[in-house]
């Protein structure tokens, strides 16, 4: 099975890519979903979660308070190693999972932190979403509510541009309109399919 990694910096369009896969078709493995999956309640991430940050990252219907564990994480280095030693292995099973059972020509894995918690592993080209900064930064606070320094905070824990772009087999440069995205993913979904079907003969 052949494995398209979608990453990008936050506000980049990864969703707008990975959706226009998923209508052709393509199994779309989404690593932000298998981060919630993981800490829901009930899972033993959860529970180690309340036990090292306290009650003040737990929702009264006993879910994780999401914004709250991210203003901790991100104040301070060592709590975001600690809980990504904790997740990353976990979101990883469930990714391996999702990508065994994918029944499609090949499969996209989309995840914002594809380099950082060694996913690329998992997959055979990488496709970087490539927006400007300045762009990333007003779009995410549009979206999430943001202040523009929340959002570099964001940034400045992600891989940077340059480090992405360099290491991209496929870039999308997601900064005009949803036409030109549109053929773009059109245009990259028809070289996957020769790819995955160059694999797939003996």
């Amino acid at each position: 099975m052949l494995v398209i990694g979608i990453t990008g910096g936050i506000g980049s369009g990864k969703t707008a890519v990975s959706d226009r896969f998923a209508a052709r078709g393509i199994v779309v493995v989404d690593a932000d979903l298998a981060s919630r999956v993981v800490v829901e309640p009930g899972r033993p991430a959860l529970d180690a979660i309340r036990e090292h940050f306290g009650e003040g990252v737990i929702n009264p219907d006993g879910s994780l308070d999401r914004a709250a564990l991210r203003s901790k994480v991100f104040a301070d280095p060592a709590e975001r190693r600690w809980l990504e030693q904790l997740l990353h292995p976990l979101i990883g099973e469930e990714i391996r999972n999702g990508l065994e059972t994918a029944a499609s020509p090949y499969a996209v894995l989309v995840s914002p932190l594809l380099f950082e918690a060694g996913q690329v592993s998992l997959v055979d080209r990488v496709l970087v979403v490539d927006v400007p900064e300045d762009l990333q930064v007003e779009r995410t606070a549009a979206r999430d509510g943001n202040s523009a320094e929340q959002v570099r905070a964001i940034m400045a824990a992600q891989a940077d541009r340059s480090t992405r772009l360099a290491r991209a087999d496929d870039v999308i440069v997601n900064d005009r309109g949803l036409d030109e995205l549109d053929a773009a993913v059109e245009a990259l979904h028809q070289r996957y399919l020769e790819l995955a079907q160059a694999r797939s003969v003996p």
